[in-house]
């Protein structure tokens, strides 16, 4: 395996590994849709990146670079309409409660 290929294979794993952080520990819909969106795209695109440097250049790498145009072109736009519809059906953002706000006291 090349190390062109080897290095896009473990930056696009570290990123699909950040977004599934992201996934976890992010508050609301609209924060995890964001973190998803942008790191899962990257770290897709960076695997096939690395997958075609470690094939080569023929068919495969073709089909291969196809679908990272398509990932590159479907993932942000699915992102917005998710959020899009969310905002129309009413969700709100989390906010952080304020100090003194409520409580016991």
């Amino acid at each position: 395996m090349s190390i062109a290929g080897t290095v896009l294979l473990g930056l696009g794993l570290f990123f699909m590994a950040v977004t599934a952080i992201g996934l976890v520990r992010l508050p609301d819909f609209f924060s995890r849709v964001h973190s998803v969106s942008k790191s899962e795209t990257l770290g897709i695109t960076l695997v096939l990146l690395g997958l075609i440097a470690h094939q080569g250049f023929d068919q495969t790498s073709l089909k291969l670079g196809l679908i990272a145009l398509f990932v590159l072109i479907t993932n942000p736009v699915a992102a917005h309409v998710l959020t899009r519809s969310a905002v129309r059906s009413g969700l709100m953002p989390w906010r952080r409660p304020r100090p003194g706000a409520g409580g016991s006291g």
